[in-house]
C-alpha cells in the first residue's frame, strides 16, 4: 500500500507519464518509431475520489486564489485520469469565443442538444439569457446571436444591433414546381460567421449551408444544379436527401471569399457574387474544415479518413479558375499537414494551429513544415485565439474548457512540444451542479 498522500501519488504518476511521453516522442521524432515502445499510463483510478474532493474544496465560495492555485499545483491538470469517469460526465464544448476582455463565450453541448451559452470571467461562469448559438466575424467586431426567433447581428459584444436576419425557411434555392417540404424549425447551427459588412451572415448546417441576409437566406449548400440532376435519374424529391454531413465554411477577411464543403464535394470557393471561383479536390476522403490564415492570403482545406485526415494549402491568389481533382498532385495544392482530422482551427501570424481528434493541439507553418503539439486530451471541437496571438482557448468533447498562454514555457506535467502552459481549465460535466475550475 502506498503510504504517500492521494496528491502527491497523483503529482508524480502524472508528471512522470507526461515526461515519458515527451521523451518517447523526442526520441521517435529524432530517430524512427521502430523499436520504441509507447509508455503505459501509471494506475490513477484510486485517486479520483480525493481528487474530486479536492476538486470540490478548490471551488469553495471564498477560497481565495493562492488557494486555488496551490491545489492546481498539487493535483496538476491530466485527461487520462479522468477517462473512468467520461463515460458519465463528458460533454463537447460546441463553440469557444475569446473576447478582448479576456472572458470566454461557450456553448456548453454540441450543436444539436439543448446547451448553454455562458460567459467565463475569471473565476466566475454566467449564463448569457437569450442566446442560443453565436458566432463572430474573422476581423472580431461583429457578432452574430441565434435563437429561435433568428440571427441579431451586433456590432461588438453587447454592442448596438445592426441587422436582424431571419431563419431560412428550407426552399431556398430548390427548382420550383416540386412537393419539396419547408424547414419545420429553424435548421441548427454549427457555425455563424458574420460578414465584414456586418449585413450577412454564413450559416453553416447539417440541414444546409446558407447566406443569410435583410432581402432573405440563399442556399450554397446543396447546389441546385445537384438536386436538378437527381430530378433528371427520376429520383422521387422525397427522397433526395438535402441534408448534409461533416458541412462546414469560412469566410475571409474582407468578406470577398466563401468557402464551403461537406463530405460529398470538393471544396468549394465562391466570390461576394456567389459564383464559384475554385474547387479544391481533397487529399482525403471527405472535406471537413476550411481556414484562412492570418494574413488572408493562404487558404488550409482539411478533410479526413475516420479519425486521421491531410491537409492541403493554396494561396489565395491562385484560387481564381482552379480546379482539382481528388488527391491531386497540383503543385498549388501541396499538403502541409497529413494526420489530423481537423475539427477546429486558429491561425496566428506564419502558424496554423488545429485540434485533431486525439486531443492534440498541432501547429504547422504554412509551408506545412511542424512547429509543435500539445495535448489536452479528447476531440478538440472548439478553438479560438486572442487578437495578439498569445492566448489560446479550447474546448474538447470531455467537457474541458482549457485556457492556454502561448510561448510562455512548459510545465513539467504538460505533454507537448511546445513552450505553453495552461493556465486554467473548467470541467463542465453532465450530472454536476456548476461547472468547476481546475
Amino acid at each position: 500500500m502506498d503510504k504517500q498522500p492521494p496528491q502527491q501519488q497523483w503529482q508524480q504518476a502524472v508528471t512522470a507519464y507526461a515526461q515519458a511521453i515527451n521523451q518517447y516522442v523526442a526520441q521517435g521524432q529524432a530517430q524512427g518509431w521502430d523499436h520504441l515502445e509507447e509508455p503505459q499510463p501509471p494506475a490513477t483510478e484510486h485517486l479520483l475520489d480525493a481528487w474530486l474532493a479536492a476538486l470540490q474544496s478548490a471551488n469553495r465560495p471564498g477560497v481565495d486564489e493562492q488557494a486555488h492555485q496551490a491545489f492546481r499545483q498539487a493535483w496538476p491538470p491530466a485527461h487520462q485520469p479522468l477517462v473512468p469517469l467520461l463515460d458519465e460526465h463528458a460533454q463537447g464544448i460546441a463553440t469557444l469565443l475569446l473576447l478582448d476582455d479576456g472572458s470566454v463565450l461557450a456553448r456548453i453541448g454540441m450543436p444539436h442538444e439543448k446547451g448553454q451559452v455562458v460567459r467565463i470571467d475569471g473565476n466566475s461562469v454566467t449564463p448569457v439569457i437569450g442566446v442560443e448559438h453565436f458566432g463572430r466575424c474573422p476581423e472580431r467586431r461583429y457578432f452574430a446571436l441565434a435563437n429561435a426567433e433568428g440571427v441579431r447581428v451586433t456590432d461588438g459584444w453587447g454592442g448596438p444591433l445592426v441587422q436582424r436576419l431571419a431563419w431560412p425557411s428550407g426552399l431556398e434555392g430548390l427548382p420550383k414546381g416540386y412537393p419539396f417540404e419547408p424547414f419545420e424549425m429553424p435548421p441548427t447551427p454549427t457555425a455563424l460567421i458574420p460578414f465584414a459588412n456586418g449585413q450577412q451572415v454564413l450559416l453553416v448546417s447539417d440541414e444546409g449551408i446558407f447566406l443569410l441576409a435583410a432581402h432573405g437566406a440563399t442556399r450554397l449548400l446543396p447546389q441546385q444544379q445537384q438536386v436538378l440532376d437527381d430530378l433528371a435519374e427520376g429520383i422521387d424529391p422525397d427522397d433526395i436527401n438535402l441534408g448534409l454531413s461533416m458541412a462546414h465554411g469560412t469566410v475571409s477577411a474582407d468578406g470577398r471569399l466563401i468557402v464551403v464543403g461537406d463530405q460529398c464535394s470538393r471544396h468549394l470557393v465562391l466570390d461576394d457574387n456567389l459564383q464559384v471561383v475554385a474547387q479544391v479536390g481533397p487529399v482525403s476522403e471527405y472535406p471537413h474544415f476550411a481556414l484562412f490564415n492570418a494574413a488572408g492570403d493562404q487558404l488550409m482545406l482539411n478533410a479526413c479518413h475516420f479519425y486521421s485526415g491531410a491537409t492541403l494549402a493554396v494561396r489565395v491568389a491562385d484560387l481564381p479558375g482552379l480546379d482539382t481533382d481528388y488527391y491531386s498532385d497540383d503543385p498549388r495544392t501541396p499538403v502541409i499537414q497529413e494526420g489530423a482530422r481537423v475539427y477546429a482551427g486558429v491561425a496566428r501570424e506564419g502558424e496554423y494551429i488545429v485540434g485533431d481528434a486525439y486531443g492534440y493541439l498541432r501547429a504547422f507553418a504554412e509551408d506545412g513544415s511542424e512547429r509543435w503539439q500539445h495535448f489536452i486530451g479528447s476531440t478538440l471541437c472548439a478553438l479560438d485565439i486572442s487578437r495578439d496571438g498569445r492566448t489560446l482557448v479550447a474546448g474538447t468533447y470531455a467537457g474541458f474548457v482549457a485556457v492556454i498562454a502561448l510561448d510562455t514555457g512548459r510545465p513539467d506535467w504538460q505533454i507537448g512540444t511546445g513552450p505553453h502552459a495552461e493556465t486554467q481549465r473548467w470541467l463542465f460535466w453532465k450530472g454536476w451542479d456548476k461547472p468547476l475550475r481546475w
